[in-house]
């Protein structure tokens, strides 16, 4: 299975790529971990992006792009994978297009995350982190059994600063100005699913198994 798979931040893309790669076998790929990894061998991919890094630019789309075609030139995809924070825009979803072309591969699903705008803050903005140990909690959720103190070592819980409320209202109006291109773009080549993400992480994992076996389901009668 070739997957892309599109969510806001707190959408719950985390924990559910987990268990499709995990079901499927296939590598996540995230473009982040790859230009983190090109940079740190040096390769010359990764020296031309660290130039953009250094001065606080954005990596051109051509070397995101061929930092993508590298990674899918290994081994570990020829089942398959799935791809997370990528593409970021229309020009990363056609350039990624030739890329797959190229290659004689293609897409099978594009599945968005669909959370309310609502919970989305509730789950940010409530989010509360261990100074000490990193331990995740959620004000409503997840609460500690002390208010304020980490139920793991006792350590302090604080709110991270791109967890504040307006700060994650300016990431999600960031997020769907960037994304709702996107899905016009994929649901024009009928490969877009939108799984509702409301709920417990099995029933929506229930959801995306459902949809992704319908998909494989229709190619095996088409074939």
């Amino acid at each position: 299975m070739r997957i892309i798979l599109l969510g806001a931040p707190g959408s719950g893309k985390g924990t559910q790529g987990d268990r499709i790669v995990g079901r499927y076998g296939i590598p996540r790929i995230s473009t982040g971990d790859i230009l983190r990894r090109q940079i740190a061998e040096g390769t010359e991919l990764g020296r031309e992006a660290q130039q953009y890094v250094d001065r606080g630019n954005l990596v051109p789309d051509p070397l995101i792009l061929g930092m993508v075609r590298d990674r899918l030139q290994q081994g570990d995809v020829e089942n398959g994978f799935l791809l997370d924070g990528f593409p970021r825009s229309i020009p990363q979803a056609e350039g990624f297009d030739a890329l797959l072309l190229r290659q004689g591969k293609r897409l099978d699903l594009v599945v968005k995350l669909d959370v309310s705008k609502r919970l989305l803050i509730e789950r940010m903005a409530g989010r509360r982190v261990c100074e000490k140990c990193g331990a995740l909690y959620n004000v409503k959720s997840e609460p500690p059994r002390k208010e304020g103190v980490c139920d793991r070592c006792g350590g302090p819980l604080t709110q991270r600063d791109d967890d504040a409320e307006e700060t994650v209202r300016q990431r999600l109006a960031v997020y769907e100005k960037s994304t709702a291109p996107l899905i016009d773009y994929y649901d024009a080549q009928e490969l877009l699913v939108i799984v509702e993400a409301e709920g417990s992480v099995d029933e929506v994992d229930a959801r995306i198994r459902a949809a992704l076996d319908a998909r494989t389901g229709r190619e095996e009668g088409a074939g």
